[in-house]
């Protein structure tokens, strides 16, 4: 699977991003798919993920902000970022769960206040 992420970039708080991820390869395999993030100088941490059954799930400081969405066949993964803080400023990777983890390279997202 190989996935390669888009539409990151710079804006002012309480400003808006969507997030894009094109999905290639055996897409049949995935169990889920997440974006996570990683802030200046923290570790890498999952912002929300969505299952094959269209489960969600969110971190709690995006939570309300935030919206993760997907296509049927899993040829496109979202996110949907609005209301963005400062604090929201990193880079965006989409993950793929095979059973195994797929990465995109990332996408910067800087949120100036």
């Amino acid at each position: 699977v190989q996935l390669v992420e888009s539409g990151g970039g710079e804006v002012q708080a309480g400003g808006s991003l969507r997030l894009s991820c094109a999905v290639s390869g055996e897409r049949f395999r995935i169990i889920a798919m997440a974006w996570y993030r990683q802030r200046p100088g923290a570790q890498r941490e999952l912002v929300a993920y969505v299952t094959v059954g269209t489960t969600t799930r969110y971190l709690d400081s995006v939570n309300g902000r935030f919206t993760i969405s997907k296509d049927r066949d899993w040829h496109m993964l979202w996110l949907q970022m609005n209301n963005l803080k400062p604090e929201d400023t990193g880079v965006y990777y989409c993950n793929a769960d095979l059973g195994m983890d797929y990465w995109g390279q990332g996408t910067q997202v800087t949120v100036s206040s």
